[in-house]
């Protein structure tokens, strides 16, 4: 019999099982306890760490680690194509996780991410990406959960996946529907498309007034140049209908991903 449940953000849970206070967590528990582990236990932990895998431990009465648990995570496929894509843009790929240093460490490598953050806790997310614009970095931080919510607002771009907390979609700047980080990467590509079209467009309608509007106006009337109001009229009809043109072509932009080793 269960009573007593609590659960402690980035620590683990609590709960009387039988009478008896036990706690399951992970490193940052036993940690805010100081307990040592025995040495079974703790050779099954680097054991666990090495092989990319996350260390869960049941703890009794907060003074003793009887027991511990390892879990693993499938990686994605497209994780690593998006990795790999966001790397051909010459974009840095930093991760934030609150599994351990090994673990970390192992799934950086094998992904190749240039940098992360292990064994953060829900509050410090927001301090990691803080810490990486101060370093002059423009950050886009992605997240689902509660405790990404900080991040995400203050990320220059925050970018929450669709299937994940109401919290974190109203913290993002982009709401992503489908969970899938390729579409990271379809986002960015699809940026540059559309930035590309606003300065392609600028400098349609800027031409346009930087040498129509003066012949118009006669200021190169002594030589015998001057563009009359109802040519100016056409020129700037067709001004216009170019930009919209050129705009609809965005539909056009390929903002795929290759397939790794493409």
């Amino acid at each position: 019999t269960v009573s007593n449940f609590e659960n402690f953000r980035g620590l683990g849970v609590r709960a009387t099982v039988d009478g008896e206070t036990v706690h399951i967590g992970g490193p940052n528990l036993i940690e805010k306890f100081g307990i040592e582990r025995s040495n079974e236990i703790a050779a099954f932990a680097e054991e666990a760490g090495s092989n990319a895998e996350t260390v869960i431990y049941l703890v009794h009465d907060e003074s003793e680690v009887v027991a511990a648990f390892a879990l693993a995570d499938v990686i994605r496929e497209e994780s690593r194509q998006a990795i790999e894509a966001l790397h051909a843009m010459d974009i840095e790929v930093a991760m934030l996780t609150g599994d351990s240093e090994d673990v970390a460490r192992a799934v950086s490598e094998e992904l190749g991410i240039d940098q992360y953050f292990a064994e953060v806790l829900p509050d410090e997310k927001d301090t990691k990406v803080e810490a990486l614009q101060s370093e002059g970095k423009l950050v886009a931080m992605v997240g689902d959960g509660v405790n990404d919510a900080p991040a995400l607002t203050r990320a220059d771009v925050g970018i929450a996946i669709g299937s994940g907390t109401d919290v974190a979609i109203e913290s993002g700047d982009i709401i992503l529907v489908d969970n899938n980080p390729l579409d990271v990467v379809r986002l960015i590509k699809l940026s540059k498309a559309s930035y590309r079209k606003m300065q392609e467009n600028l400098v349609w309608a800027t031409g346009y007034n930087v040498f129509a509007l003066p012949l118009a106006a006669g200021v190169l009337a002594p030589i015998g140049i001057l563009l009359s109001p109802a040519i100016g009229a056409v020129f700037m009809s067709l001004s216009t209908i170019i930009v919209a043109i050129n705009a609809r072509r965005l539909r056009s932009a390929d903002i795929s991903v290759p397939d790794i080793g493409a």
